[in-house]
This record gives C-alpha cells, sequence and structure tokens, in this order.
C-alpha cells in the first residue's frame, strides 16, 4: 500500500526555532543560531511517520502575513497559496504575546492551523507557566508544547498534525471569562461565527467589503480575510482585488485593527499566563551592559579583537602540525615520482603547481576553524541580535536599518550567505545598497591572506594588523553606505523590529553542525576552486609562447602581468608576479596565497622555513610592511569571488548592477589602497 502524502509548513517570527524543528524532524543541517534572519528562502525535507510521507516546509522569519521584506513575501504567499495541508505556526513560549499577533492572523485564513510552543524551558526559568488547556479553548486550535533542541514532543505535534488535516473550519471561540469591557463591546454578535471579532464599526464596513468582493470575485477564498485585508490597505490584495466603494466610505483602518488584536492578545495573556511577573532575568542585565548606546560599540570590537587573538595564537599552533603534514605529504609524493622515472614537467604540475597550491591553502584550515567556531558561539548564544540593535543608531545615519548589520555580520563569515540575507531589508534601493557594501567585510577567504602576510612582515604585530583588516572593511562599509545617502534624494526613516532572544549556552550540536558545514565548504573549495586555479598557475607560469619553460618570465602569467604593471605601481603592488595573483584570487579569494607560492617559484611551499624564503625573496624585491599592508587592504577591498558576483546576479536580478558592483569596488580597493601607500610613503 502507498504511504498517504502530507504537507505541512513551519511558519513563525524570527528566532522562534522553526529551522531546529525542521532538522528535528528530517534530519538536515540547515543553518541555526540563535539570532533572527537565518532563514532567507523556504527549504524543503521530508520523513515518515508511521503509514505517512511527511514532506515539511521551513518558511522564513516573518511577524505578520502583512509582508514588506522578500522574506515574508515568501511565507505569506506559501500560506495563501494552500499548498500546505496543515500549518505549524511555531512560537516563542516566552514570548508569546508578541508570538501571538501572527498567529491570529493564521487563524483568520481560516485553514488548519497547530500552534507549536517551543522553549518551554526558557519559561519555566523565569518561572511562568502557560495554562495550555485554556490557551487551546481560547484559540480554537491545537496548542502542543514542544522542546527542538532535545526533541521533546515530536511525536505528539505530528500525531495532532495528521488529525487537523481532517478539519475544514477553525470552530467558534469559547470567550466565558474574558475581559468584561471586551466581551461586551459588540453588538454583531460575530463571534458565534468567526474566530476573531472587531468593534461594530470595523465590522459593518467588512460586511459592506465581502458584499463587494461576492459580486465581482465569487471564487475569493475567505472573503473576510481579504476584506480585513483591505480595510489594513495591504497593497498586495487592493493590487489584486480592485472593487468600487462609496466614495465617503472610509477604507483605512491598519492601526485600529492592530490595536483590537493585541487588544484580544493582551485579553488571553492575562488568563493563560501564570505567574506574569517575573524577576529579572540573566539576560536583562547582560543588556545593560552590552547594549548600553556607550559600552556596546566598543564591547563588540573588543570580543572581534579577543576572536582574532584566538584565531592567531591558537590557530597558528594547530598550522605547525598541518605544515608537517603536507610537506611530508609533498616529499613522498616528489620521492616517488622521481624513483617511477616521470617527467619533470608532470612532477613539478603535481608538487610545485596542485600540491603547493592546493597544501598552501589547507594550511591555514586551523585559523579558519577557530574563527568559524568564534562566530558561531557569539550567534548561537544570542550576542549577534544585540550587535545590530547597538549598531542601529550609526547605521541610521548613513541610511540604512540596524537589520542591515546582520548581513554585514555574515559577510564576516562568508560574502555568499551575507548577500542572501539582505532580502530581510524592506526597500528594494536598501538591498542593493546592503549588496554593494556587504563585500567590503572581511570573509574568511580572506583571512590566509592576512595571516601569511601579516606574519611575515610585521611578526608581533601580526594580530592587530590582521585585526585592523576587519575593522577597516567596517568602515568602509559604512563611509560607503554614507556617501549613498547624501546623494540619495529619497531619504527612508527607520524603525527597527527586531528579536532580542534570550541568552544561553549554545548547543554543543548546533556548534558542530555549523562549524563542520563551514571547514566543509572551505575543504570543498580547497579541492575544486583552488584545485583548479592551481593547476591554471601552473600551466600559465611554465608555459609561454614557445612551450614549457623553466624561466618563468618567458611565461603567459609573466606577459598579462607586465602589461599591466603599471597600473599597480602607485600601488606599492607593482610586481607582475602580485599582479597575476590579484587576477586569480577573483575565482576565490584563497588561491591569491596559493597563486603567490607558485608565482614566486617557492617549491612546496608546505614548510615554516619555506614560508621564510617567500619572506625573503619579497624583501629581496623591495617589497616590505608598507607594500604588504597594501596588499592586504587591495585584497580586502577589490573584486568579490565569483560565488559573491553570481549571488548578487541572483538577488539583484541585474546584469548591470553586478557589473557596477565589480567596477566600484575595482576603482574603491585602488583609490584607498592608492592614498594608503601614497601617504605611508610619505611618513616613512
Amino acid at each position: 500500500m502507498n504511504n498517504k502524502q502530507i504537507k505541512v509548513g513551519f511558519i513563525g517570527n524570527p528566532n522562534c526555532g522553526k529551522t531546529t524543528l525542521f532538522n528535528a524532524y528530517t534530519g538536515a543541517n540547515m543553518k541555526v543560531a540563535n539570532w533572527p534572519s537565518v532563514t532567507v528562502e523556504k527549504m524543503e525535507g521530508s520523513f515518515q511517520y508511521k503509514d505517512y510521507n511527511v514532506k515539511l516546509v521551513d518558511l522564513p522569519g516573518t511577524y505578520s502575513l502583512t509582508s514588506y521584506t522578500m522574506e515574508e513575501q515568501i511565507s505569506r504567499e506559501y500560506v495563501m497559496s494552500g499548498t500546505a495541508d496543515v500549518i505549524i505556526n511555531v512560537a516563542d513560549a516566552s514570548l508569546l504575546e508578541r508570538n501571538l499577533y501572527l498567529t491570529l492572523q493564521l487563524i483568520e485564513w481560516g485553514r488548519p492551523v497547530i500552534l507549536a510552543l517551543n522553549m518551554m524551558d526558557i519559561l519555566e526559568k523565569q518561572g511562568m507557566e502557560i495554562d495550555l488547556h485554556r490557551l487551546t479553548e481560547m484559540l480554537g486550535i491545537p496548542v502542543i508544547p514542544v522542546n527542538a533542541g532535545i526533541k521533546k514532543g515530536l511525536d505528539i505535534l505530528i500525531h495532532t498534525v495528521i488529525h487537523q488535516k481532517a478539519r475544514a473550519k477553525i470552530t467558534s471561540v469559547i470567550y466565558h471569562d474574558v475581559k468584561t469591557d471586551l466581551k461586551n463591546r459588540y453588538a454583531h454578535n460575530h463571534h458565534t461565527a468567526f474566530f476573531m471579532m472587531y468593534s461594530d464599526e470595523i465590522e459593518d464596513k467588512i460586511n459592506v467589503i465581502q458584499e463587494k468582493l461576492k459580486e465581482k470575485y465569487p471564487e475569493i477564498y475567505n472573503k473576510r480575510w481579504h476584506a480585513i485585508k483591505i480595510l489594513e490597505g495591504d497593497r498586495a490584495v487592493l493590487d489584486q482585488y480592485m472593487i468600487e466603494l462609496p466614495v465617503d466610505f472610509k477604507c483605512y483602518y491598519a492601526k485600529e485593527i492592530i490595536n483590537e488584536k493585541y487588544d484580544f492578545i493582551d485579553a488571553i495573556i492575562s488568563e493563560v499566563l501564570v505567574n506574569k511577573d517575573k524577576k529579572e532575568t540573566f539576560t536583562d542585565k547582560a543588556d545593560r551592559i552590552l547594549t548600553n548606546q556607550w559600552l556596546g560599540f566598543p564591547l563588540f570590537l573588543g570580543i572581534m579583537a579577543l576572536i582574532f587573538f584566538l584565531t592567531f595564537t591558537l590557530g597558528n599552533r594547530m598550522k605547525d602540525y598541518m605544515l608537517m603534514c603536507i610537506s611530508a605529504v609533498s616529499d613522498y609524493v616528489q620521492v616517488r615520482m622521481t624513483g617511477a622515472g616521470i617527467h619533470i614537467a608532470v612532477i613539478s604540475l603535481v608538487v610545485n603547481g596542485i600540491i603547493s597550491g592546493v597544501g598552501g591553502i589547507l594550511i591555514f584550515l586551523p585559523n579558519i576553524f577557530i574563527l568559524f567556531l568564534a562566530l558561531a558561539f557569539l550567534e548561537n548564544s544570542g550576542y549577534m541580535s544585540r550587535v545590530a540593535y547597538v549598531i542601529d543608531g550609526i547605521m541610521g545615519k548613513v541610511g540604512l536599518s540596524g537589520r542591515a548589520f546582520i548581513p554585514m555580520i555574515l559577510g564576516f563569515g562568508c560574502s555568499v550567505p551575507a548577500i542572501m540575507a539582505s532580502r530581510a531589508l524592506e526597500h528594494k534601493r536598501d538591498r542593493l545598497k546592503t549588496m554593494l557594501i556587504t563585500p567590503l567585510i572581511s570573509c574568511s577567504a580572506r583571512l590566509p591572506v592576512y595571516v601569511l602576510f601579516s606574519q611575515m612582515f610585521f611578526e608581533k604585530y601580526a594580530i592587530i594588523v590582521a585585526h585592523s583588516m576587519y575593522v577597516i572593511g567596517l568602515l568602509m562599509a559604512v563611509l560607503v553606505a554614507f556617501i549613498i545617502h547624501l546623494f540619495n534624494k529619497r531619504k527612508t526613516e527607520f524603525d527597527l523590529l527586531l528579536e532580542l532572544p534570550e541568552y544561553k549556552i549554545p548547543s554543543v550540536k548546533t556548534i558542530v553542525i555549523y562549524v563542520w558545514e563551514k571547514v566543509k565548504d572551505y575543504l570543498k573549495k580547497a579541492s575544486t576552486t583552488i584545485f583548479i586555479a592551481s593547476i591554471i598557475m601552473w600551466f600559465l607560469m611554465n608555459f609561454g609562447v614557445e612551450g614549457y619553460t623553466s624561466d618563468i618570465t618567458q611565461s603567459f602569467g609573466s606577459f598579462i602581468g607586465r602589461k599591466i604593471v603599471f597600473l599597480f605601481q602607485p600601488l606599492g603592488l607593482g610586481y607582475w608576479q602580485i599582479i597575476v595573483a590579484l587576477i586569480a584570487g577573483i575565482s576565490a579569494k584563497e588561491v591569491v596565497i596559493s597563486s603567490c607560492f607558485v608565482l614566486f617559484g617557492i617549491q612546496n611551499m608546505t614548510s615554516q622555513a619555506r614560508m621564510t624564503n617567500l619572506s625573503n625573496v619579497l624583501r629581496g624585491m623591495c617589497f616590505g610592511t608598507l607594500n604588504a599592508y597594501c596588499m592586504m587592504i587591495f585584497c580586502l577591498l577589490y573584486t568579490p569571488c565569483i560565488a559573491t558576483l553570481a549571488t548578487i546576479k541572483k538577488e539583484s536580478e541585474s546584469w548591470k548592477f553586478t557589473g557596477i558592483c565589480v567596477v566600484f569596488q575595482l576603482l574603491l580597493a585602488w583609490f584607498v589602497t592608492f592614498m594608503f601607500y601614497q601617504i605611508g610613503n610619505a611618513f616613512l
């Protein structure tokens, strides 16, 4: 017998635990973090429950079914499409009052809904309880407590889904014991037929609009819901269903409808939440310091400095072992291939091209590991949301919301998900501005460049120099946004609406999954993009117009670099090897390092001694500390990698804008590096 099919959609406020619950059911390793806007597109998965094949969809976080951002549009369209048999509204039990607004809208829509109360443990730690029986009674839908982190309540929730699928209509709500002023306000007695009732004035308007919709659009599902949306001034509904109303018909009650919904929520909370007057939590105490208007930003910079200190100190100790392993592999391969009588060109390709190129990147894996471990802890502890809140004032002055800082923070890890996170912004022009400045944030791919050049040229000050790259990236992003804001005629005022979750000790499993996914991506890049780039670079350095050559100055790479070296001389980068390495770095920023190993003729670049040789070669070419610093600045600011450019094209849906990003960042990198080098030359 074929399994029965059932489709379930997860929807809820940002940071309520939807993705954790999704992962618990499907076994997927989707990104989970203790901050909002993690899911930027709907994710799908499936699992077997008895004789049912359950298909799950994890939707982006949204506060309501009135869509403003791309994330909210995705969630709304899915709910309204009727694709899901049952909608599971995942709510943070510790923030029930805030989460119930979306719940009321979902119930009004009229499809089968289940409220899954997550994070009940946090509520209990605050000394509060929820009367689940009364909450179920007042909402008219099943309410199931779950703990996604430890997979508690999952079977009951899916069992309820199976039964809820058969319900065609939400039953009327039982209002006894609700506040007297709430239940006596209405003359229409609509609560006998509808879940949510409004004041008589609004109900009269709803009736008129429903009749108009019935006449012109008889096929509409849930005309009452659409009538309410028209009264709210919902642009999507107004554009889709145009009706003629009386001239004197007041048709904008968004504020009144919101207020009356929250009146009902207040009534619910007063009945179902026990011990609401809780004592001050650890989160409240910590936020007085971490979100302080004077201390918040300096503390953030201090925390980032600590992360880079750990990245260098611990990472470099681990890097020594990586050097030994890769060097041993390289020596073994060279001996075996030489003994087998293989042609010297093939040996050079494998040892000096592939192993030297890929191995030169792998030695920085410990530093990358430490960085991602620290970022995973900050994300899952709940601190990252506070950074966006703290920076909101600064971002407002440059024409962006503090929410725009979330993609910028994600950029510390990788620019690709950071660009995708710009969907959380309401206006397209703000999304484009964020996409333009986010690549200026120093991603993990640039870290090997900083580690190598700072250690070779700045020694005991390496940590400070590397950290300065991240600070410069942030400052440049903010400065560019400010300049655009000055020339933007359409100024926007922002009110930041951002979930500030409870601080918590990150889950070991979540941390492991996060770090492993990042390390796996790094290894995948080393085995594909960097592998291919290393082979291409070897051919460019070992072949010329006359074929294979041992003289690198006669190679194609030398020819290309020398043709444009004059453009880089004012930047202190007038070396054709550096130029070719930077060109190769557009495939992936790590390739800059592997290319340098090949281009400067440092064979089998997998030991500390040979790293010293590279330093000596560069110094012998009059490439000093100022040149090294300018090299890092240019790597920080110039054209992002191919993967980032592809994401910008996808998100902006514009080749023109993508081209603007490429040209703008090249010019910006050239100008800023030029200024640093010229000013540095004047004082050194």
